[in-house]
């Protein structure tokens, strides 16, 4: 149902991501950058409260109608639960305790993934850092659809059930384009997530359990916030690979919309991601950028020039050391 799109493959190039070459530059003029490449101590309590207000949602939700858990799961749910997800992302860049104290990030990143009921959090820390450091490099940054997505999903309405599928991409992708042995940390961050998940199930009932699963599911597929996933570095525009959102939705992500920012400098923490665009702000001005997350969604699925091939592809060198 629906118009195929014209795209049927990937756009391939044959230079190097721009960040490295932008960073070197703007810290050559701009020094002080430098500055803001701290840890942002208030994200431990910032996360901490996150969990604790998703711990008083599921006791709340634990007596009410199966429609009115569904209802809250999306409506309130869905956003705490994507939101804590980009606080996994700033506790895999180490923001929250520091680079010298890289395992204290790692086990508080077991804390920030429990109310999210599946456990992500130091796998995505593994591919995350390969998606920075080797942006579009095929085999490597699973941020990439497959071929099948691309392939398969060329019509508006199947567009619009991958986005509705996305949380499914994302956990088994990597499985696909890059899959790696098993960490003991892993290890453990599924445990205690498996441990977790059923001492709500025994405490607090069935309900709370598929509140919080229905929560982590329909915040990462169709939902306002998920638009980040589509913005950052789908080629809505022939030639630039990564692109900013600078609208309100930022206050509950991060600010994740700062992407090109993030990409040029990620050891610099959210909270300060504004400043980086502000001291350098003849680098980022007058790059194509977003105000509106909705609509990146909205022209993803209408526009019959954009897919899950939408996206900048290019050879791995041969000389990547993964995370």
């Amino acid at each position: 149902m629906g118009s195929y799109v014209s795209r049927e493959d990937f756009e391939w190039v044959y230079t190097d991501q721009p960040h490295a070459a932008r960073r070197r530059e703007i810290l050559a003029k701009y020094p002080e950058i430098k500055s803001l490449m701290k840890p942002d101590h208030n994200l431990i309590w910032i996360i901490m409260l996150m969990v604790l207000i998703q711990l008083v949602a599921f006791y709340l939700v634990k007596d009410l109608d199966w429609k009115w858990v569904m209802f809250w799961a999306y409506v309130f749910g869905s956003c705490m639960n994507h939101s804590m997800t980009l606080a996994i992302h700033e506790i895999a860049h180490n923001f929250t305790f520091g680079h010298h104290k890289a395992m204290w990030n790692r086990w508080f990143g077991m804390v920030a993934n429990l109310p999210f009921g599946l456990p992500i959090s130091i796998s995505f820390k593994r591919y995350h850092m390969d998606h920075h450091r080797y942006l579009g490099a095929d085999g490597i940054d699973v941020d990439i659809p497959t071929d099948f997505e691309g392939w398969f999903f060329c019509t508006t309405f199947r567009k619009l059930i991958w986005v509705i599928l996305q949380p499914l991409f994302y956990a088994f992708r990597p499985l696909f384009i890059n899959p790696k042995p098993i960490s003991y940390l892993e290890i453990i961050n599924i445990v205690i997530q498996l441990a977790f998940d059923i001492l709500v199930y025994y405490l607090l009932g069935i309900k709370s359990l598929i509140y919080m699963l229905a929560a982590s599911i329909l915040g990462l597929g169709l939902h306002p916030i998920s638009g980040h996933f589509i913005a950052e570095h789908y080629m809505f525009l022939k030639g630039h690979e990564t692109y900013s959102y600078y609208g309100p939705l930022n206050l509950l992500t991060f600010n994740v919309g700062y992407h090109n920012e993030h990409h040029d400098f990620p050891n610099v923490p959210g909270k300060n991601l504004p400043l980086v665009r502000k001291i350098a702000a003849e680098y980022y001005d007058n790059l194509p950028h977003y105000n509106s997350w909705v609509k990146v969604l909205y022209d993803f699925v209408m526009d019959d020039t954009i897919s899950p091939y939408s996206r900048m592809k290019r050879a791995p060198k041969g000389q990547e050391v993964l995370e």
